[in-house]
C-alpha cells in the first residue's frame, strides 16, 4: 500500500488547500481553472471537448480509463484539456476497441493528470467556494510558492481562437434516405470548438456541413449561400468573442439559425441579453431540462460556465423556451420571426441521453421550409 512518501504530484488551489496525490499523463506544472464532471461515463469525449480547453476536469466517478480510448469516438482530434483529476486511474483497459489508454493519451498531447486524491472533497469545495484557479505540480512544490504561482498566472482569454479551425472544411452530407431524391442542405458552422458528434448529426440529416473559423466576417459567410447557419459550442467566456457576435447581428433574420452551447450564449449577446458566470457551471449528462412550449422535461447533457441573464431577455426579441429545472438557469431561446433558436445544453450529447435530438431536425425542417419559400 503506497504511503505518503509516495506522492510525487499535488494539487494547490487558490484558496490555500492542498491535495497530494500520484501523476500520470504529462509531467509539467500547469495553472488552470478547477471544474467537475458529474458523468459515470465519457471520460474520452470530455478530454476530447474543445470545451474544457485551459480546464482541469475533477471526474466525480471514481474509476477512469477502464474502457480505453478510442480515435473513432474522439470529438476533436487534438485534445486541449487542460488536466484531468480522478481518484483511482485504469492504465490496463478491458475492451476490443481499445486503442490507446488515458495514460498515453494525455502524455501525447501534453496534458497532466493526477490521481489517487480525494475527488469528493475536492467536488464539495468547487460546489462551497467556486470554481477557481489550481496548479498541478509536483510534490516539492511548497504551498507559498504554489500560491505566488496562482497569484501571478491569469487564464488565457484565447480559448476560442485555439480551438477553432484555421480554414474553411468542408464535410459533405451522409449518403442516405435524406439525399437521394433531394439536393443536400448547406449549413455554414460558425467553429468555436465545435464537437465533432454535432457535425455526424448534421450529416446524418443530409446537411452538407462548411465549417469555417470563429472570426469569419458575415459576407464571406453570405458568399457560400447557406441554406442555414449554426454556431457551435466552444470554451470560455462569450464577451470575449465579440467579433463571432458581430458576425451574429449582421446575419440574423437572413437565414435560419441554430447555437448550441456556447453558440446559445452569442446569440444572446447579439439580441442585447447578457450573460454571467455561474459559480462552479453545469457539467455532466443527466440535467433535468424543462421544455416550456410542451412541458416536456429532457434529460441533457451539459457543460457550460455561463449562462443567460433571464432578466435581461426581456426587449430583445427572444423569447425563453427551456429552464433548467435545477437553478432555474434559461436553457433555451428563440426568435419566431428571425427563424432562430438555441439552447444551452448539447443535443449532440456524445455520451449521454438522446431526449434532445429532435432540435437538429427542427433545424433541417426549417432550413426545407424556407428553402421551399425561395424557390416557390
Amino acid at each position: 500500500m503506497k504511503t505518503v512518501k509516495d506522492y510525487n504530484r499535488k494539487l494547490i488551489l487558490e484558496d490555500g488547500s492542498e491535495y497530494l496525490g500520484y501523476a500520470f499523463g504529462d509531467s509539467e506544472d500547469k495553472v488552470c481553472e478547477i471544474v467537475f464532471n458529474t458523468s459515470m461515463v465519457g471520460y474520452q469525449e470530455i478530454i476530447s471537448d474543445p470545451s474544457y480547453t485551459y480546464q482541469a476536469v475533477v471526474m466525480t466517478y471514481p474509476l477512469i480509463g477502464n474502457y480505453g480510448m478510442m480515435f473513432e469516438d474522439n470529438e476533436t482530434m487534438t485534445p486541449t484539456i487542460g488536466a484531468l483529476i480522478v481518484h483511482e486511474i485504469n492504465d490496463e483497459p478491458s475492451n476490443f476497441r481499445s486503442e490507446k489508454t488515458v495514460d498515453s493519451i494525455l502524455k501525447s498531447y501534453q496534458i497532466p493528470g493526477i490521481y489517487g486524491v480525494d475527488t469528493r472533497k475536492i467536488n464539495r469545495s468547487i460546489r462551497d467556494l467556486g470554481s477557481r484557479k489550481v496548479l498541478i505540480t509536483g510534490v516539492d512544490t511548497t504551498l507559498k510558492q504554489g500560491l505566488e504561482i496562482l497569484k501571478n498566472t491569469d487564464i488565457p482569454k484565447d480559448a476560442v481562437s485555439k480551438v477553432s479551425c484555421q480554414e474553411f472544411i468542408s464535410c459533405p452530407a451522409a449518403i442516405n434516405e435524406t439525399t437521394v431524391n433531394n439536393r443536400p442542405l448547406n449549413v455554414v458552422a460558425i467553429d468555436c470548438g465545435m464537437k465533432q458528434n454535432i457535425v455526424r448529426s448534421l450529416n446524418l440529416r443530409g446537411c452538407n456541413v462548411i465549417r469555417v473559423p470563429w472570426n469569419t466576417s458575415a459576407e464571406r459567410i453570405e458568399d457560400f449561400n447557406p441554406d442555414g447557419v449554426f454556431i457551435s459550442n466552444g470554451p470560455g467566456d462569450p464577451t470575449d468573442v465579440m467579433e463571432t457576435v458581430e458576425t451574429i447581428k449582421a446575419l440574423k433574420g437572413k437565414y435560419p439559425m441554430f447555437g448550441i452551447c456556447l453558440g446559445h450564449q452569442i446569440i444572446s449577446l447579439a439580441y442585447g441579453a447578457k450573460t454571467y458566470k455561474l459559480k462552479f457551471g453545469h457539467r455532466g449528462g443527466n440535467h433535468p431540462v424543462r421544455n416550456l412550449e410542451n412541458g416536456k422535461i429532457e434529460i441533457t447533457s451539459q457543460n457550460h460556465s455561463y449562462a443567460v441573464d433571464d432578466s435581461s431577455i426581456e426587449g430583445t426579441g427572444l423569447e425563453i423556451t427551456h429552464i433548467n429545472i435545477l437553478d432555474n438557469t434559461v436553457e433555451g431561446v428563440k426568435c419566431e420571426k428571425d427563424r432562430l433558436f438555441s439552447v444551452q445544453y448539447h443535443p449532440e450529447s456524445a455520451p449521454g441521453p438522446q431526449d434532445s435530438s429532435y432540435l437538429f431536425d427542427k433545424f433541417v425542417e426549417t432550413m426545407k421550409k424556407e428553402r421551399g419559400l425561395r424557390n416557390a
